[in-house]
């Protein structure tokens, strides 16, 4: 897969290298407590290997976030879920190192997927969800213009209460009426 430049990011291939970086963060707390429930339990090096090698596939439709000088790995996006017949694809992110959240690493990756997908993927809708209690995350969407579509009521339970999981998407006319300064 051809990599992707922006302005301080580059979106890469995944490596084997990267397997470090990957059990770094996915048995972080800090990381998994805003992600999917496949995350909720400590991985095993294998669950984690399998990971890499299935994002090494040529079939695999995502990329590592990396330091544009360096290549060093920030975290990673991936499209999950694509369905080619009705040009829609679920979005994933994650920053890998609590360290590099809030510097707008998410916000220049999102924005060169979003491109990616409806560019190149031929993609007319983009869907992903968060966790109520991911403030940063919800902040993040409707600053790239996602539409808050519906939410599936007390979806989780985590520290001791129910929460909800708020439903997003974006088509691309939606995107493509946005101005660069988003």
């Amino acid at each position: 897969m051809a990599r992707i430049y922006g302005e301080n990011i580059m979106l890469r291939e995944y490596q084997k290298d990267d397997i470090d970086n990957l059990m770094k963060w996915i048995n972080d707390p800090d990381i998994v407590r805003f992600l999917s429930d496949s995350y909720l339990f400590p991985q095993s090096k294998k669950q984690v290997e399998d990971f890499l090698e299935m994002a090494m596939h040529k079939n695999w439709t995502g990329f590592v976030i990396s330091d544009r000088e360096t290549g060093d790995y920030l975290g990673q996006t991936d499209f999950i879920n694509i369905d080619e017949k009705n040009g829609c694809a679920e979005l994933a992110l994650v920053i890998g190192d609590t360290n590099n959240i809030s510097k707008g690493i998410g916000t220049e990756a999102s924005k060169l997927m979003m491109n990616f997908g409806f560019q190149n993927l031929r993609l007319n809708r983009i869907e992903l969800s968060c966790w109520d209690y991911n403030e940063r995350a919800l902040k993040l969407y409707n600053k790239l213009n996602f539409t808050e579509e519906g939410r599936k009521r007390n979806k989780r339970y985590f520290e001791g209460d129910y929460h909800d999981q708020v439903l997003f998407a974006i088509l691309k006319s939606e995107w493509e009426e946005l101005d660069d300064t988003v």
